[in-house]
């Protein structure tokens, strides 16, 4: 013989360090986008703060140009030149350029910006250098034509003064998202509490305690404790099936048994052959009646359990009763009454476990044929309320002050003998409940005792599960 090894589940990433990891994700992202904005910026503040202090330049040594004899003179400022030497590791580069393009005073080789434009990036002897352009025009009897002033110096102070910014930037973003990870990590451990709190609910139960679970959660978890209260639920249900089923049999069967060995041992002294068949007879009515008990029993517990675990099927009604009505033993019964068959012609259709409802109409066909009058009918009826399914006879029935009980378990008023249990119409209840639908009792106008179900018409799904326990059957009309 071999022993199946339990499945062995593949480890997976615990909640906590899911959020952890899409958490440092989102930070590691937003930091690289922060950064790469901060030193953006940073490039763009340099930029703009040393170009005004290069065209300011510019400017001042544009205004100190004059003409004399048609020459142009330049009396070069130095405001000028202090304003560019607040970045004293930077050189310093300049050129005045007459109408033809000439130097008139300053550096060979400075390229001056393109056409239309006062900036422009260049190299002048190897460094990288940052050049502003400003022109002024002239139009004197002795000159007529524009003078460019190029003025040019090197970007180490810039590079610095973007550098200082970004770091600044960086420094904050990075204190913000010291704070963030904080309140990230406060946010997950107070998200995930509600779950913790359905762990010690859990852990802190016995092992007997099917109740359902009654914590304090967020509405995202509601879903979640509502699915677990329903399989705690089913759970429940199976374990009070089983423990019906167990006490059921140790109450019902002790009885018949006893009995059963009692005419046993009668029969094995006892030597008037009369007596003798007297106490067979007696044995045999008493192991029929220990049979059919044993059938409700086990009938009533699988009823119940279907009813959490059986899938609703597409079926037609009219199948039903003719399975049930080939599967009675009529035979059995004293009445020696036929069953007889009343259906439509049209399908009646309905969501129902086929298996279930048969047991039920089983029981229904049984209980008339026992307790009724001839003729006994298994009937199917769709009404604008929905479908029914049933039987018919005779008989006075069950006395209306009874309806309201006669689908308890052992009721002594609605048929327990020493020839039947009174599980039969609680089988029906069960059955009845499962499917959405009611048992329901009533006496026609033309006589007779009529007990049917009544289930949702086909549009409406029934409500699965619905046999937990067996509450009151409504009587006609509620």
């Amino acid at each position: 013989m071999s022993l199946k090894a339990d499945p062995v589940v593949p480890p997976t990433l615990s909640l906590t360090g899911r959020l952890a990891t899409t958490l440092a994700l989102v930070f590691a992202l937003g930091g690289l986008a922060v950064a790469l904005a901060a030193f953006a910026y940073g490039r763009h503040a340099a930029q703009q703060s040393y170009d005004r202090l290069l065209i300011g330049a510019a400017n001042q040594i544009a205004e100190s140009i004059t003409i004399h004899d048609g020459q142009v003179l330049v009396d070069l400022p130095v405001a000028a030149f202090q304003l560019l030497s607040l970045a004293p590791q930077d050189r310093i580069a300049y050129a005045v350029l007459g109408p033809d393009g000439k130097v008139i005073t300053g550096y060979d080789g400075l390229t001056p910006p393109p056409k239309g434009q006062s900036f422009s990036n260049s190299t002048f002897t190897g460094d990288p250098m940052r050049l502003a352009e400003v022109r002024r025009r002239f139009a004197e009897r002795s000159f007529s034509g524009t003078v460019t002033v190029i003025v040019g110096q090197t970007t180490r102070a810039r590079a610095e003064l973007a550098w200082q910014i970004t770091r600044g930037a960086l420094v904050a973003a990075a204190l913000a998202g010291c704070v963030i990870v904080l309140l990230a990590i406060f946010a997950v451990r107070s998200s995930l509490r509600p779950l913790r709190r359905i762990e010690r609910a859990l852990a802190a139960r016995a092992a007997q305690d099917l109740t359902s679970i009654d914590v304090a959660v967020p509405a995202e978890i509601e879903s979640l404790v509502a699915t677990l209260n329903r399989f705690i639920a089913r759970l429940d249900r199976q374990f009070t099936t089983m423990r019906t089923l167990i006490a059921d049999t140790s109450h019902q069967l002790r009885t018949p048994i006893a009995a059963l060995r009692v005419q046993a041992e009668l029969a094995a002294g006892e030597q008037d052959p009369e007596r003798l068949r007297t106490i067979l007879s007696r044995i045999h009515d008493r192991a029929a009646g220990l049979g059919r008990l044993t059938d409700q029993l086990l009938n009533h517990a699988l009823i119940i359990h279907r009813a959490d675990s059986a899938p609703l099927d597409a079926i037609d009604l009219r199948t039903v009763a003719i399975r049930a009505a080939e599967e009675t033993d009529h035979d059995l019964f004293s009445t020696g009454a036929e069953l007889e068959l009343d259906l439509p012609e049209e399908e009646v259709p309905c969501a129902a476990d086929a298996l279930s409802l048969v047991e039920a109409m089983k029981n229904l066909a049984a209980n008339a044929l026992r307790h009724g009058g001839a003729p006994v009918r298994l009937f199917v009826r769709a009404t604008p309320e929905g479908q029914v399914i049933g039987t018919r006879d005779s008989g006075p029935g069950i006395p209306e002050a009874h309806w309201t009980d006669a689908a308890t378990r052992y009721a002594r008023k609605t048929g327990v003998s020493p020839r039947s249990a009174g599980l039969g119409l609680a089988i029906v209840a069960a059955v009845a409940r499962a499917h959405g639908g009611t048992l329901r009792f009533a006496k026609p106008a033309a006589g007779g005792f009529e007990v049917a179900i009544h289930l949702p018409p086909a549009s409406a799904p029934p409500t699965q599960g619905a046999a937990q326990g067996l509450a009151q059957v409504p009587a006609p009309g509620e």
